[in-house]
């Protein structure tokens, strides 16, 4: 067993026993592997175990590895913070847009799904620790800013990221707990739309992101490492 295969084992089993806590179903959860900075080929290890759902950070590079994934048959999100300029590279080529933060990149968003004909999947950041050096939108401005995104033609909403604040797993629970509160609160108000995902946890705490309604967390480091550009970084 390659060491990527058994960091996925170990992650699955942890994933696993965090849903048993919170009873909820396995099948509730999926895990996304966070493959920025990482080569192709440890990319199709993590395929050969099973991973068909994987999050990218940077808009060339989703670009450059658009045809790998669709050869492989996987589902990709794109999950770094989008310029509007480099809305070209990611709008219809990745299926669903996590970081949508602000009203001028849900309308490039939408003009570009326009053009492609197509309905671009998104999901609204919030920045649910307010902080001032992380993109995301404020409690305070999200019901607003959902009602901008759904007035947009060709995108639909599929939930909502977090990024919480840099804390240990038990003290970043409440942060979690409140994400959920909002994603129940929105999916009453916009039932048009699809508003079930929560993309939330990562390497140190996705544990506890499980346990309190996660249903995608987000696992780079984990899986392949610490990375750095053209060799490895750590991500997420």
């Amino acid at each position: 067993m390659t060491q990527i295969a058994a960091n996925i084992t170990h992650i699955r089993q942890r994933m696993m026993r965090a849903c048993i806590r919170a009873h909820r179903s396995v099948e509730d959860v999926r895990l996304m592997v966070v493959s920025k900075y990482v080569e192709t080929p440890r990319i199709a290890e993590a395929i050969e175990c099973g991973i068909t759902l994987f999050g990218e950070n940077r808009a060339q590079e989703l670009k450059e590895k658009k045809t790998f994934f669709e050869d492989n048959r996987c589902t990709v999100h794109f999950i770094g913070q989008l310029q509007t300029n480099k809305i070209k590279y990611v709008c219809g080529n990745a299926d669903t847009v996590e970081s949508v933060d602000r009203m001028t990149l849900a309308d490039g968003l939408s003009a570009r799904a326009l053009t492609l004909a197509c309905v671009q999947d998104i999901m609204i950041q919030v920045n649910i620790g307010e902080e001032a050096a992380k993109g995301g939108i404020s409690d305070v401005d999200l019901i607003c800013f959902v009602q901008h995104v759904t007035s947009c033609g060709n995108l639909r909403i599929t939930g909502l990221m977090c990024v919480p604040p840099a804390l240990k797993p038990e003290a970043v629970r409440p942060y979690f707990s409140r994400m959920r509160i909002i994603r129940d609160m929105l999916k009453k108000q916009f039932p048009d739309h699809p508003i079930h995902e929560l993309s939330m946890g990562m390497s140190h705490d996705y544990e506890v992101a499980i346990e309190e309604g996660a249903t995608i967390v987000r696992i780079g480091t984990g899986v392949f490492g610490a990375r750095y550009p053209g060799v490895a970084h750590e991500v997420q």
